[in-house]
């Protein structure tokens, strides 16, 4: 193997920011298709380091609000800071140019591709020789594939799907994919990684396998997290803070406890009281 090709080592990028300093600052955001209000007047933020759910009911707006953040919609008020940068709109691939990487709630898998080549397709954006190069496969195209391959490899070690590497996602049970998916967004390196249902439609295993998995990316790896989940009982284990929206508003915010205790987000969400 080349001498010159660099191991690059599994964790997010250095942004200057401090395990507690706020990495995504929300203010006032709203949002609207036509007549139909998705968001109205929302504010919260996200620190560096903690695992951030937002809850809610269906269609109280929590994947339009992974949507806003992560570029793909434009709210028509409000200001999202970014690591310092404020915003009103940005565009997805600039989303992950600077650091925010996501999951969806559909699986949005490569089927025909193996589980190596879909979670590859991740390191696009980390890719810096022209198309000749790549076009060629040689000299410097050559060398920055094998060190990308091994970056992926380490994911591939670290989600413990060895087994499934050169099968096509396509043939795989949905737990996997779901798995898969969650490998190729860390083969971005993200900063602060959206995840919209992470364990929607598994079983109890497969959860456990999830949530195992999203604190070890938070803990191992240092990646911030926000995600969207239903399951209470994995919302209140792995998560620091929590946000609950009902109908586009935001109806409560804090620790698990205190989202418990609020008896608005009993009233709207959760039934009853825990």
């Amino acid at each position: 193997m080349n001498a010159r090709i660099q191991h690059v080592e599994l964790h997010a990028a250095d942004d200057g920011l401090k395990p507690g300093d706020v990495m995504l600052n929300i203010e006032n955001v709203s949002l609207s298709f036509g007549g139909v209000k998705a968001i109205t007047d929302i504010s919260f933020d996200i620190r560096k380091g903690e695992i951030r759910a937002i809850i809610g009911p269906n269609g109280a707006g929590k994947t339009s609000m992974l949507n806003v953040i992560n570029g793909f919609y434009h709210p028509q008020q409000g200001t999202i800071t970014f690591r310092g940068q404020a915003r009103s709109r940005m565009q997805p691939h600039e989303a992950a140019l600077s650091g925010i990487a996501r999951t969806f709630q559909n699986v949005a898998l490569f089927k025909g591709m193996s589980t190596l080549d879909n979670i590859m397709s991740g390191r696009t954006l980390k890719m810096n020789t022209n198309f000749f190069w790549q076009m060629l496969h040689v000299g410097p195209a050559r060398n920055e594939e094998i060190a990308h391959r091994l970056k992926v490899e380490e994911i591939i070690d670290f989600l413990e799907i060895q087994a499934i590497r050169k099968t096509p996602v396509g043939k795989l049970p949905y737990g996997l994919q779901k798995r898969v998916e969650l490998g190729r967004a860390l083969a971005m390196e993200p900063d602060l990684l959206l995840l919209d249902e992470p364990m929607a439609g598994m079983n109890l295993e497969e959860k456990e396998d999830m949530s195992r998995f999203i604190l070890d990316v938070n803990s191992q790896m240092g990646t911030t997290i926000a995600l969207i989940e239903h399951d209470m009982g994995v919302v209140m284990d792995i998560s620091d803070r929590v946000v609950v929206l009902d109908y586009g508003r935001k109806i409560g915010d804090g620790t698990p406890g205190e989202v418990k205790a609020n008896q608005d987000v009993i009233d709207a969400y959760l039934g009853v009281s825990h």
